[in-house]
């Protein structure tokens, strides 16, 4: 009996660990696209960077549809709808001709299929796993690291060698088969409605000591959460990080460019970061279920930081890989603490739809982000006053972050 409730959490892990790789390995890799699609179209890094923002802010958006809906029937079903979006999404893209079409394609339908990626595997894995829930997520956001390092320089292999859109082909009907298949492995929880860890490596943590995560009684309810100061303090702060964080994602690889280096070089930064951020996603769920997660978001917006700072002199591409490998640590780290960081807060009984308000507020942001530093590129034609934008909100998000604090478990509903 044990064996076999081991076999299906490692079934589960392994799941959501490869939906984050292909999701938003694919997301990530959008950035490659910029050179191509001026280069034959002579749109506006402001315009392209438009579509990537649409189909961010519509993830997040439908994002609290699909957690209360993953809530009441589970991520099977709704996995394999959005597979099919996702990958039908990016096959259209080979099509386009117009402005307009970019926006319909990959904004509006992969960005409906974006959009159960996160919620449903970070929600699955939180309600399978208690006392191990950080390294666990880190385990699953390892996969969205290992996704950054491979797609985005294979998607910059496949243009050169095919071009861009038949290159948007093979990574739709790629992206639609495998998750199409991973969809089908997934459990919205244990049989018995609860998280069983008697049978895990029994170990010592800040939450074991004080307070126990619950995935029924004492969770707080939705409408209680919605309520709270906590809740409101994460999404400001998820906003504002994402917003930075995806400034980095799409607008690296055109100002490795206009720096002068190849297309090809530019986008082994991504590469990087995804490389780097696995470091950084697993060791941050280990600190995670030692010392909680806002300790680990704290010392991420440190390093962050530094990270932003030294962006602002490096031109060499070394200078940038050592950018690149830097803010990887932060960028694994902050994406690992972001799920476990509502459920320390509240529980899990609620935690589909509470994460998927907390991801909106993130897709919110960035879905601005990219747009904000489009535009201004094409206003002044260089990167330097948004990069002094992103520390100084980097700097207001680590403020905000001090001011969390958990809700006392006394204030709990009982669901």
């Amino acid at each position: 009996m044990v064996q076999e409730y081991q076999k299906k959490r490692a079934t589960i892990v392994t799941a959501c660990f490869l939906i984050q790789a292909v999701g938003v390995g694919t997301y990530v890799s959008f950035g490659v696209l910029f050179n191509p699609l001026i280069e034959e179209f002579n749109w506006s890094r402001g315009a392209i960077s438009g579509a990537s923002s649409l189909a961010l802010f519509l993830s997040g958006l439908l994002a609290v549809l699909i957690g209360r809906l993953n809530d009441i029937y589970g991520p099977k079903k709704l996995m394999g709808i959005a597979a099919l979006f996702f990958g039908m999404g990016l096959m259209l893209m080979s099509q386009v001709d117009e402005l307009w079409q970019l926006y319909l394609f990959y904004g509006i339908v992969f960005g409906i299929g974006l959009s159960g990626v996160d919620i449903i595997a970070l929600t699955t894995t939180a309600r399978w796993f208690s006392r191990s829930r950080g390294i666990m997520t880190g385990i699953v956001k390892v996969g969205t690291g290992a996704g950054q390092f491979i797609i985005p320089f294979l998607t910059g292999m496949l243009i050169a060698a095919f071009g861009w859109r038949v290159t948007n082909v093979v990574l739709g009907l790629a992206g639609l088969i495998i998750l199409s298949l991973l969809a089908k492995l997934l459990r919205k929880e244990p049989e018995d409605g609860g998280v069983r860890e008697a049978d895990t490596v029994p170990q010592k943590s800040r939450r074991d000591s004080q307070e126990p995560e619950l995935t029924g009684l004492g969770s707080l309810l939705f409408k209680d959460a919605i309520r709270s100061t906590s809740l409101w303090i994460i999404c400001g702060v998820n906003l504002l990080l994402v917003f930075t964080l995806m400034i980095i994602l799409v607008h690296l690889v055109p100002h490795a460019n206009d720096l002068g280096h190849s297309s090809l070089q530019s986008a082994g930064l991504l590469s990087t970061i995804g490389a780097v951020s696995m470091l950084g996603r697993f060791v941050s769920g280990i600190t995670i279920d030692k010392t909680g997660s806002r300790f680990v978001m704290v010392v991420c917006y440190f390093v962050l930081i530094s990270a932003l700072l030294w962006l602002q002199i490096a031109q060499d591409l070394w200078a940038l890989y050592l950018f690149a490998a830097v803010y990887g640590v932060a960028h694994g780290g902050f994406f690992t603490a972001i799920s476990p960081i509502v459920a320390e807060t509240f529980g899990t009984a609620s935690h589909g739809a509470i994460f998927g308000v907390v991801i909106f507020s993130g897709t919110t942001g960035g879905a601005l982000g990219p747009i904000v530093a489009g535009l201004m590129f094409d206003t002044l034609g260089r990167y330097t006053e948004i990069f002094w934008i992103i520390v100084a909100l980097s700097v207001i998000g680590l403020f905000l972050i001090t001011l969390l604090q958990p809700i006392n478990k006394a204030n709990r509903a009982v669901c």
